[in-house]
């Protein structure tokens, strides 16, 4: 049949290939996807979060102003101390349920290899619209333009009333511009603001500020350059924490090509008191509250359940959330809008 005895072996060696030695399959210990840390979320961290049982019910604001007058007098032998009072408001909230679902069909859980996990992942998939839900109504209550009464408004130059050089020119003093908006907010309500909310894109442009660096880097040693952090930050700024609003989110619909923006204001900084707790007589200029007493939802007023679609043979993951973030004293609060250009 071979005419000579290297004849055989050549064919062998001509048939082999790749693929009859190896089959590609998925490697079992990565995989890759766009899930954002939930570091990135900041509405659970700024104001204090308050557990309710009903959907709706009022909660009581005092007016300001009646607690901050010199009503004192002399008394007179045998006579009455001068009286006085203060008036009680109150407002609503109400807790509207959200809600998400992936369903887990029984073929494709039967049919899946590693690394594939359908069922973790869809309860991550949904975990995560949750946090962005969340982060986009706090967005919508307090970081952005038109929400707060006190706005100061950057601007490229020759800043006029209720404006400040952006923070990005290198002539600009960030430091003084927060001063000044805490002694207002001081004099307007006897609290000092004590949380400072960045935009990313303000946050990269104090990083870069020339009077922040000029402060901080003789903080430096050899090998040791300063970093402008966020705790550098809070020290100047003389606040408790300084937070900023990095998460993105994909307004495109299922199928279209990705159109990411930054969740609220990207050149924006918000400038508050918030409380570290809630609690009576207690000034905070915004709440989170959350239906805890919901068909057993956790602290956060969500709740992850999974139950069976028997009709499509399959398991659905579904969140629901019960919150609402609400302003709660406006005058608690200034707004920094185009802080940089």
């Amino acid at each position: 049949m071979f005419d000579h005895p290297n004849e055989y072996a050549s064919v062998i060696r001509k048939e082999i290939t790749a693929s009859d030695l190896h089959v590609n399959r998925p490697l079992t210990n990565i995989s890759i996807a766009y899930v954002q840390d939930e570091s990135m979320f900041v509405s659970d961290r700024i104001f204090p979060r308050i557990p309710v049982q009903k959907q709706s019910d009022l909660f009581t604001v005092y007016p300001a102003g009646d607690w901050n007058r010199d009503e004192m007098k002399i008394r007179a032998p045998a006579t009455e101390t001068a009286g006085g009072g203060y008036d009680i408001d109150r407002k609503p909230y109400y807790c509207p349920v959200w809600g998400v679902h992936r369903d887990v069909d029984d073929q494709m859980r039967a049919n899946q290899d590693e690394p594939i996990n359908i069922d973790a992942e869809a309860t991550r998939w949904v975990t995560r619209k949750g946090l962005i839900r969340r982060e986009v109504e706090f967005a919508t209550k307090f970081f952005s333009p038109g929400v707060w009464n006190t706005v100061l408004t950057g601007v490229a130059a020759a800043p006029g009333a209720n404006q400040f050089l952006q923070w990005n020119d290198a002539a600009s003093e960030p430091t003084k511009v927060v001063q000044a908006a805490k002694d207002a907010a001081l004099l307007r309500t006897g609290i000092m603001p004590n949380v400072l909310l960045l935009g990313h894109m303000t946050y990269s442009g104090l990083r870069e500020n020339d009077s922040i660096i000029d402060r901080i880097k003789y903080g430096q040693t050899p090998g040791a350059p300063a970093k402008v952090t966020r705790e550098a930050l809070a020290a100047l700024f003389e606040v408790d924490r300084i937070e900023v609003m990095s998460s993105i989110v994909n307004t495109a619909k299922e199928g279209a090509a990705q159109s990411n923006a930054f969740i609220g204001s990207p050149k924006g900084a918000l400038l508050v008191h918030a409380a570290s707790s809630p609690g009576l007589l207690t000034p905070s200029a915004g709440y989170t509250f959350v239906w805890s007493g919901y068909n057993g939802a956790s602290d956060y007023g969500s709740r992850i359940m999974r139950f069976r679609m028997e009709n499509i043979r399959s398991d659905r993951i579904e969140i629901d959330m019960a919150f609402t973030h609400e302003k709660v004293a406006d005058d608690l609060g200034t707004y920094f809008a185009d802080a940089v250009a």
